[in-house]
């Protein structure tokens, strides 16, 4: 389980004026809470900018919150670090594979990293790379392979150990159809098997077939974190990005005319 209570993250930003350095505050993330459970996958949706990835970040010990406290299987981000992070895989677009290295030197270099016995990283090996198709690329190197592979061979290095939590920053971003229909079904098949995964996108039609609840982040804070049928419900629409529109445009509005 993670549990987010009345996270806030702000970070100082420097701005430059003819006579000296002033420091300003972004507020990345702000009083935002929501938990997300073992056996379901939770989707956090929202636009570019929301502060979807800086939660993601907080919650995989990258970035530590200005105010409020996550837990993640009962272990606190900032007290229990190095024990949230054996419990959790993390996955982001921004995370770059050595392009000298193959899939196959890779998995095992990360297994004994984690201090998986050789038979257990063998058996990890087998089931990963099959599912993901990697088996005839496994001796290839990283600069040879397609976008997709990478993206499948990064999904398999981050999975190496078995994590309790799976945390996947837009997992389809850039991929061609299939390879990303192959990923939505990965982690469907990991909630089936009892674990917590939680997904970051901005692609509305992709949250509605693969979550099973979701919170819209909008301007950093949580506007609505619950079932599909109660956010329908809520806005009167029957879909998630009508949802979602409707939603933006009732919290951008009341912003607007709160200001003048």
């Amino acid at each position: 389980m993670i549990e987010v209570s009345h996270i806030t993250k702000i970070y100082k930003v420097e701005k430059k004026d003819r006579k000296k350095d002033k420091k300003a505050e972004k507020v990345a993330v702000k009083d935002l809470s929501f938990t997300a459970n073992n056996g379901e996958i939770f989707c956090l949706l929202g636009p570019n900018g929301a502060g979807k990835t800086t939660t993601l970040r907080c919650i995989a010990t990258l970035l530590r919150q200005t105010e409020g406290s996550i837990t993640v299987e009962g272990f606190d981000t900032v007290k229990d670090a190095d024990d949230v992070r054996r419990n959790i895989a993390f996955l982001t677009n921004e995370i770059k594979l050595d392009d000298f290295f193959t899939p196959d030197y890779l998995f095992d270099y990360f297994g004994k990293l984690r201090g998986i016995e050789k038979s257990v990283l063998a058996e990890r090996k087998k089931e990963l790379f099959s599912y993901l198709g990697i088996n005839e690329f496994a001796d290839k190197r990283i600069k040879e392979l397609s976008t997709g592979m990478k993206q499948k061979t990064a999904i398999a290095v981050s999975l190496v150990h078995d994590p309790k939590v799976v945390i996947f920053d837009e997992p389809t971003n850039g991929l061609d159809i299939i390879t990303a229909r192959l990923v939505t079904d990965y982690l469907k098949k990991l909630r089936d098997d009892g674990k917590v995964v939680i997904v970051s996108t901005h692609i509305m039609s992709e949250a509605e077939r693969l979550g099973d609840r979701v919170a819209f982040i909008i301007n950093g804070g949580c506007a609505f974190c619950g079932e599909f049928s109660e956010i329908y419900e809520q806005t009167g629409t029957d879909n998630l990005e009508d949802a979602f529109f409707a939603m933006y445009k009732e919290i951008t509005e009341g912003a607007e005319n709160a200001d003048h």
